[in-house]
Formats: C-alpha cells, structure tokens, sequence
C-alpha cells in the first residue's frame, strides 16, 4: 500500500529519527511512504493548502507559537480520517488528544518498536475506515481514498480522475471505474461522475465543488441531484 506521512516537529533530530524508524517500518512491511517533514506548524498549514492528501500525522505537541495540539484541531475541522499521532515529552497533553480524536501518544524518547505498533495500528484503521482504489498512472500506481476523488471524466479510451490535490489519466472506461465506487459517486452526465460529498451549489447544467470547479450535467438533472444528496447527508 502507499502512504502519505507527514512529520513535523521543530528538531531537526528528531525529525531525522522519526523517518528512519518510518522508513524501515515501510520497507519491513512492504509498504510505499511517502514521507514530508516540516520543521513548524505553521510550515505544515502553509503546504496543506495545496495539499491535503495525507493519511498519517506525527506530530510535536512542543513547538513554537502553533502548537501540535493546535494544529491537528486546525486539520480536524474537514478532515475525520487522517490518523494523528502526538509525540511530546509531557504527559500533561494526554486529555487534549481525545478532542481531536487522535490516535496515540508517544513519549519521547519514541520507541522504535512503539512506533511501528502505532503505524500498524494507523493502516489498519485507514483501510477498514475507507475504500481505496488502484490507479495505474505512467508506470506507477497509487491506491487513492474515495473521499479524495472530487470527479471522473471519460475521455475516449482513458479516465481524468481528479482528487483534491493532483489529476490522474488512465487506460479505463468510465463504467469499469463505476463498479469501484460508492453510494456518493453521481453520474451526472455520460461522460461525468461527480462526488457528492463536493457539490455545494447545483445549477441547471452544472454543479459547483468546494474548489469552485464546475461539472456539467445532463438537463432534467438537477432535481435528481438534490434528492440524492438529501438522502445521502
């Protein structure tokens, strides 16, 4: 499986010693991480702009101006499922993690063996809390969260698959991606399949996302729409 993990702490060191530990226990356990640090929260909030893509936090509860604590109530706001881990050398934020819903506590000096145990823990919880799907892309392949993909669109041979944070382009027919999705996914058109999770606004030809982008929708779809999202939310 493939990962996102982000790290942010204001040492350098431990930064350093968090990726090590992650990187063998990727290698151990056959898995593709992809690791970001960042040496402040507000470094973290700046790139999560563009990006939000990310399955496990580890992050310092101690740091300077923005806390750790701060942030994962900054990243909990939109986001239910990313796993969060607090590393801190204090006790005393212990009760604070139960607001943010956050996975574990780890007390420094971190364990390897702990560690790995939570990792373990954090992909278990990913894959049995959402699907994913295969996507096959210049000789690559990521396994993608349903709830990151906004729409599909059919493009003679191949489908446009865009999540919140990056496009894909592969060899497949919009029906074969439909049997891989769930009840939120709306074909709003022949050659569209819309998340319903994004529409904010349904127009006469076309729904509005979150990120203002527009899909077009066959006429009479609208009503239909909005049923659906009724019975869906």
């Amino acid at each position: 499986m493939t990962y996102r993990i982000a790290i942010c702490d204001d040492e350098q060191r431990q930064i350093e010693y968090l990726t090590s530990v992650v990187s063998a226990w990727s290698k151990e356990n056959g898995h593709i991480c992809k690791v970001c640090t960042f040496p402040s929260a507000e470094a973290f909030l700046f790139a999560y702009e563009d990006d939000k893509a990310y399955d496990i936090l580890l992050l310092d509860v101690e740091m300077r101006n923005l806390t750790g604590v701060d942030l994962a109530k900054c990243i909990r706001k939109e986001n239910e499922t990313v796993q969060i881990v607090f590393v801190t050398g204090y006790a005393d934020y212990i009760s604070e993690g139960y607001e943010v819903d956050a996975l574990h506590y780890l007390m420094k000096p971190v364990s390897p063996k702990k560690l790995c145990s939570v990792l373990d823990k954090a992909t278990h919880n990913l894959e049995k809390a959402e699907k994913r799907i295969r996507i096959t892309y210049d000789r690559q392949v990521d396994f993608v969260p349903l709830s990151q993909i906004t729409y599909i669109e059919a493009q003679k041979q191949y489908v446009l698959i865009q999540t919140v944070s990056k496009s894909y382009r592969m060899k497949c027919s919009l029906a074969d991606m439909e049997t891989q999705l769930d009840e939120y996914f709306y074909k709003c058109q022949r050659s569209f399949i819309v998340n319903l999770r994004y529409v904010t606004r349904i127009n006469g030809d076309c729904v509005t996302l979150k990120n203002g982008a527009e899909v077009p929708i066959s006429r009479g779809m609208a009503e239909k729409i909005g049923k659906e999202i009724i019975r869906l939310f």
